[in-house]
């Protein structure tokens, strides 16, 4: 049997989340913790497979509270189950030890298949959560042209080639006010003032040879 721990500051989430699993074959709760310091004193004494962490509660939120169980038991497996995915949350919770990271909102099914997951060595992370982790590892923000549409680039390219607005939209067989309207929206998303910035923008970020 899996046995889980629960730490949320919501009752009816606890009675909620406890009832669901404890209808599945394979898992038990074995304890529900309503506040941080209370979570940290009942993983280590009960010392259970997964324990369930809320982010946001009394005492010690759930960054705190996992960092707090990871120092004294460093092989605990903690699933973050929140309703926040801003970046003040999901990086003290990660960079605290906790494993898994996904919302209240999922499916049930789903946070229990995460749990056998985060059990079998595995790590579970909302889209988002991925997505900004990705982010941070590339030290990077996102670059302007990152956000052109297809044509926007494509336009942007012939900008750089030295086309004009005539050329482009006989080239591309779209209209002349068409190829305005692209321009002026590539330009506000590279911040530049006119064609001829774009084009440099374009040579100097390697778009074009």
């Amino acid at each position: 049997m899996i046995r889980v721990m629960l730490a949320d500051d919501h009752e009816m989430v606890r009675i909620g989340v406890a009832a669901f699993l404890q209808l599945q074959p394979d898992m038990e709760v074995v304890g529900e913790a309503a506040d941080g310091c209370e979570a940290v004193k009942l993983a280590l004494e009960l010392r259970p497979d997964i324990i369930l962490m809320d982010m946001v509660m009394p005492e010690l939120n759930g960054a705190e509270a996992t960092a707090a169980i990871i120092r004294e038991w460093p092989e605990a497996k903690i699933m973050v189950v929140t309703s926040f995915l801003d970046d003040d949350k999901v990086y003290p919770a990660l960079e605290a030890g906790a494993v898994s990271y996904i919302l209240k909102t999922s499916k049930a099914q789903r946070i229990a298949d995460a749990i056998r997951d985060t059990l079998g060595g595995q790590t579970v992370l909302e889209p988002e959560v991925t997505t900004k982790m990705m982010q941070r590892m590339r030290g990077v923000e996102r670059l302007p042209h990152e956000d052109l549409t297809a044509r926007e680039m494509e336009i942007l390219l012939l900008i750089a080639k030295g086309k004009t607005n005539q050329d482009i939209a006989d080239e591309l067989f779209i209209a002349l006010k068409t190829v305005k309207t692209h321009v002026s929206n590539l330009l506000s998303k590279l911040e530049v003032d006119d064609r001829t910035q774009a084009a440099v923008y374009a040579y100097q970020n390697g778009l074009v040879e």
